[in-house]
C-alpha cells in the first residue's frame, strides 16, 4: 500500500512538473519566432519630427556634472559615465565648474570613490583639479537623503553665479533637492542634459534578435535606472519646467565601443588607459550575456551632445512619468519617463516644459568620440542663445 502511494505521489509531481514546465518551454521558444515586435522589443509608434542638428537650444559653456560613476567596481557596473567625464573635463571651449557624485549605478560610497580617483588620472596640463562634491545616498524618501548635502549647496552657489548647463548622468536626486530647495535658481539652469526618457511600448532591448546571448538574442532587458531609482525626482523636474534635453536608449544603439577602441584608449595612456581598464569587464559581459561584440556608451552620448548636439536629431516632445500599460508592461512595473507628441500625452499629465528628445546620431560620432577620448582637442562650440 505504501509503495502504490509513494507511486501516486511521483505521478502527481510529474503532471505537476509538466504542467509548470510546459508553459515556461512554450514561451521560450516563442522568442524564436521571427516576429519583429519580438525581435526588436519596439511597438510600433507615430514617427517624431525629428531635426536633423536638433532644435536650437542654450548650452552655457558653464558645465556641472552630477554623476554616478562605478566603472570597474564590478563587472556589471558600466564604464559609460567614466567615458563621459573623459570626453567632457579633456575638452576645451567649455569650463566645469563641479562635479557632484550620487547612488545609482553602486552605492554612493563607491560612485564617489570612483569620481575622485579618475579626477586625480586626469591630466589637465597643469590646472587645478576639479572639485568634487559628494550627494545624495538614496532618493529623497530616505531619511539620509533628506539633509542639505554638500553637492546640494555647491550646485546652489554655482547656480548664484550664472547660468549652468546641467549634465545628469545618474538619478535626478542631486538636481531636484538642490532646485527644490532654491525655486529662485531653477531658471538659471538653462538646459539638464539627462540620460533617460523612452517611447510607449518600447524596451531597453540591447540584444535586439541579433543572435548570440540569450533566450535566442532577446534578452536581457535593461531597466532604465536612472528613472527607476528616483522617479518622483524625475516628476520634480519636469514640474519645475527645466528645460530638458533626454538622451535616450534609441540614440545610445547607434553607437557601440569594441575591443578594439578600447585597445585605443588604453595605448593613449593616462586617464584613457585608466577607464580602458575598467572597461573591460563590461565588454565581457555585453559578449557573453548579450552577445553583442561591443557594448552601448550611454552616458558618454550626454557630454558628446553637450559639446556637439549637430551629431543628433531631436525633437521638441511631450514627456510624463506613468507606467507603461502596453504589452511589455509585465516585464516591468516601475514608473518610467515616456515621451511622444502631443497627441499622445495623456489627458491627466500635464503638458511639460521644453523638451527636447534626441533618437538618432550621425554616423561620423563614432570617429568623433574617439578622437575625443583620446586627443584632447578644441570641441565644437556649444550652441547658445544670442
Amino acid at each position: 500500500m505504501r509503495q502504490t502511494r509513494t507511486q501516486k505521489i511521483v505521478r502527481m509531481a510529474r503532471g505537476l512538473g509538466i504542467l509548470v514546465v510546459g508553459p515556461v518551454l512554450l514561451l521560450a521558444g516563442s522568442f524564436a519566432l521571427p516576429v519583429p515586435v519580438w525581435r526588436t522589443g519596439e511597438i510600433p509608434v507615430p514617427p517624431l519630427p525629428l531635426v536633423a542638428g536638433g532644435p536650437a537650444v542654450s548650452l552655457p559653456a558653464r558645465l556641472w556634472i552630477d554623476t554616478d560613476a562605478a566603472c570597474g567596481h564590478s563587472r556589471l557596473t558600466d564604464p559609460d559615465d567614466c567615458l563621459a567625464l573623459l570626453l567632457l573635463t579633456q575638452a576645451h571651449g567649455v569650463e566645469i565648474v563641479g562635479l557632484s557624485t550620487v547612488y545609482g549605478n553602486a552605492p554612493l560610497d563607491v560612485t564617489d570613490r570612483t569620481t575622485r580617483a579618475l579626477v586625480a588620472a586626469l591630466d589637465r596640463a597643469g590646472a587645478a583639479p576639479l572639485p568634487v562634491y559628494r550627494g545624495a545616498a538614496g532618493p529623497a524618501e530616505h531619511a539620509d537623503a533628506v539633509a542639505p548635502t554638500p553637492a546640494h549647496l555647491a550646485l546652489q552657489h554655482a547656480l548664484t553665479q550664472g547660468p549652468l548647463t546641467v549634465v545628469s548622468l545618474g538619478p535626478l536626486t542631486n538636481i531636484a533637492a538642490a532646485l527644490r530647495e532654491r525655486p529662485d535658481l531653477q531658471s538659471q539652469a538653462a538646459r539638464l542634459v539627462t540620460v533617460m526618457g523612452r517611447r510607449r511600448g518600447h524596451l531597453f532591448h540591447p540584444a535586439e534578435g541579433a543572435g548570440g546571448g540569450i533566450l535566442f538574442g532577446h534578452g536581457p532587458v535593461f531597466r532604465d535606472r536612472n528613472v527607476a531609482e528616483d522617479a518622483p525626482a524625475v516628476q520634480a523636474v519636469l514640474g519645475m519646467r527645466v528645460p530638458l534635453t533626454l538622451i535616450p536608449y534609441a540614440a545610445a544603439r547607434n553607437v557601440s565601443l569594441t575591443g578594439r577602441d578600447l585597445a585605443r584608449l588604453e595605448a593613449h595612456g593616462g586617464a584613457a588607459a585608466w577607464v580602458a581598464t575598467r572597461a573591460q569587464g563590461w565588454l565581457d559581459v555585453w559578449a557573453t550575456v548579450i552577445g553583442r561584440d561591443g557594448f552601448y556608451p550611454f552616458d558618454l552620448l550626454a557630454g558628446a551632445y553637450v559639446l556637439a548636439p549637430h551629431h543628433f536629431d531631436c525633437a521638441e516632445v511631450a514627456a510624463w512619468v506613468g507606467e507603461d500599460d502596453t504589452l511589455w508592461a509585465w516585464f516591468s512595473r516601475a514608473p518610467a519617463l515616456l515621451v511622444g507628441t502631443e497627441p499622445e500625452r495623456p489627458a491627466a499629465r500635464p503638458p511639460s516644459h521644453s523638451v527636447v528628445y534626441c533618437q538618432q546620431i550621425a554616423p561620423t560620432l563614432h570617429e568623433w568620440l574617439l578622437a575625443g577620448l583620446t586627443t584632447p582637442r578644441p570641441a565644437k562650440t556649444p550652441r547658445r542663445d544670442p
